[in-house]
């Protein structure tokens, strides 16, 4: 039997050394996914020799993956790193970056470019990482083999924004399914998260509750939510909040919110997950994403979705969600009310859910991302 030729594939691992996010979830499970293709031997990845490369500070950390190997190189950390030491490391090989940015003088790259939302929601963002954004993703635009993004709105935003050619960028969606391996947080451990308190509070165990997601990002728009609550009178519901909570929501300029509004700050990521499964809904104001990971992983879990008109998120998530304007607080208050108050809509939705969601998987993911970068592999 003729043996594969060896395809040699170096990942960017920057991403392990940092407390995640929604594109390091991203990285991170695509390589877990790859990982599993080598393991069962998919024809897709024969004679595959993937390594993945973290800063030397990190060489004691214990490899997550099987097949694919760690290896630590380079002095430093971050940015820095990536743009100085990655390169040398990468030895010519074809550098897989999955995180919005690559090294700006090395070409045997493919790049994945979530969204373009430096360039179109500054406000969010730092001068300084507006900037560094405004040179490096039209430049990785350039040089780069193949540069990835994650939805068709995205990859019509990274051409019009950055200027990267239209046919120079493919497309791999996201997957929820990471929360269905989280343990959810069980009824003993409700106390834990907060939410045996939550209900105390109220002096009504059995109420329902919305689950909201706060954020100091501005194009989150947790302001939404917010004004929303202001306008609902008598609620049968709690809104139950998790993250950080931001001042300019919360200060006295927008009037205090009402007493049905729960703030529970951070939480564990299992018992979120028990969160997800107990709440009413999930509501995402979001004025801007390039997919919208978090409705997805509320789907997995079968929790209703009430979410913003976005291209990208309308393209994630289909039929199986409520839409509403980032702008109208009255028609969320509207949603928020109908949802809470309606079983038969919860489980109608809860089964879109299940049918979206199962067409969205991270080996679906990592198969079209070979599919893209094959081409280079050799």
């Amino acid at each position: 039997m003729k043996t594969p030729q060896a395809r040699p594939l170096v990942i960017n691992g920057r991403f392990l050394g940092r407390r995640a996010t929604g594109v390091d979830r991203f990285a991170f499970e695509t390589v877990r996914a790859i990982d599993e293709l080598i393991e069962a031997g998919d024809p897709l990845v024969a004679g595959l020799q993937a390594q993945i490369v973290v800063p030397a500070a990190l060489a004691d950390m214990p490899n997550p993956f099987t097949h694919v190997r760690l290896r630590a190189s380079g002095k430093g950390g971050g940015l820095r790193w990536e743009q100085f030491a990655l390169p040398q490391a990468a030895g010519g090989g074809l550098l897989l970056n999955l995180c919005n940015s690559g090294p700006l003088l090395y070409r045997s790259q493919v790049t994945v470019l979530h969204d373009a939302a430096p360039a179109r929601v500054p406000d969010s963002y730092s001068r300084s990482f507006v900037a560094w954004y405004r040179l490096m993703a039209p430049s990785i635009g350039r040089i780069a083999r193949r540069v990835i993004t994650v939805s068709e709105f995205s990859r019509r935003e990274l051409c019009e924004a950055y200027r990267i050619p239209f046919a120079k960028i493919g497309v791999v969606l996201e997957s929820g399914e990471h929360m269905l391996r989280m343990r959810g947080a069980q009824d003993a451990r409700d106390k834990q998260s907060g939410l045996a308190d939550t209900a105390a509070s109220t002096g009504a165990a059995g109420r329902p509750f919305v689950l909201a997601v706060g954020s100091l990002n501005r194009h989150k728009n947790f302001q939404l939510v917010a004004d929303a609550a202001r306008l609902i009178r008598d609620a049968r519901f709690d809104i139950v909040v998790v993250g950080g909570g931001d001042p300019r929501v919360y200060g006295a300029s927008g009037g205090s919110l009402p007493g049905f509004v729960k703030h529970l700050g951070y939480v564990s990521d299992e018992d979120l997950v028990g969160l997800y499964r107990r709440a009413a809904c999930f509501v995402y104001p979001s004025r801007y994403e390039g997919f919208g990971l978090p409705p997805v992983e509320a789907l997995a879990l079968g929790c209703p979705v009430i979410a913003s008109r976005l291209p990208s998120v309308m393209e994630a998530c289909g039929d199986a969600v409520l839409y509403t304007s980032p702008d109208d607080p009255a028609q969320l208050a509207v949603l928020l009310e109908r949802v809470t108050a309606d079983a038969a809509l919860r489980e109608t939705l809860r089964e879109r859910g299940r049918e979206r969601t199962a067409a969205l998987t991270w080996r679906a993911t990592a198969v079209k991302l070979i599919e893209e970068i094959s081409p280079w592999l050799m």
